[in-house]
């Protein structure tokens, strides 16, 4: 065969062969989600399974910031959620980390690329269920711990051992079905 016809004939075959390999992951994504174990916000956070990063951040103030050794320190599990006060689905997680905080869990929050007094604001608008509060003006803390974006939040467990992650909102279904289900493997 011609050494011109078969380089055409593979190039007519690449789009074949693109459309095939979108068809077989759009057929996965779908069966996923017939199945209820599809969620874009899902992935593996590579912090999951070791230690926090080295961070110290300040405090808003009149608040107590916190760092590494802080959080390795804890006896009990603590629940840390990056946030920002011009962050919608922020504002809508906001009554339900209040509801965890009031059950006694430890909720520290790190306002995430934020002002204090934008954040000041926001925690008298919606209700501070944070025990300490830090913030990361510059988000160099964020993306050590591998942000996605906001909100998110990490549980840790003591010693400082990142147990579980989510990148998305702290709605009932996933404090239901994610987040008690970590807290019930860490105590």
């Amino acid at each position: 065969m011609d050494r011109s016809l078969l380089s055409r004939r593979l190039l007519l075959a690449a789009p074949l062969g693109l459309a095939v390999a979108g068809g077989v992951g759009a057929y996965a994504l779908i069966e996923r989600a017939k199945r209820g174990t599809y969620n874009p916000q899902d992935f593996n956070n590579p912090l999951v399974g070791h230690r926090v990063p080295h961070f110290a951040l300040s405090g808003l103030p009149g608040q107590q910031g916190f760092d590494r050794d802080a959080l390795v320190a804890m006896r009990r599990p603590v629940l840390v959620n990056f946030f920002a006060s011009w962050c919608v689905p922020c504002v809508q997680e906001s009554p339900f980390l209040d509801r965890l905080a009031k059950a006694g869990l430890d909720i520290w929050g790190v306002a995430y690329q934020d002002k204090p007094e934008a954040t000041a604001l926001y925690l008298a608008e919606h209700g501070n269920p944070y025990r300490r509060l830090a913030m990361d003006p510059t988000g160099r803390t964020a993306i050590n711990w591998g942000l996605y974006g906001v909100p998110e939040s990490f549980l840790i467990a003591p010693g400082g051992l990142v147990r579980w992650h989510v990148a998305s909102p702290l709605f009932p279904d996933v404090i239901e079905t994610q987040l008690e289900p970590a807290l019930r493997k860490i105590t």
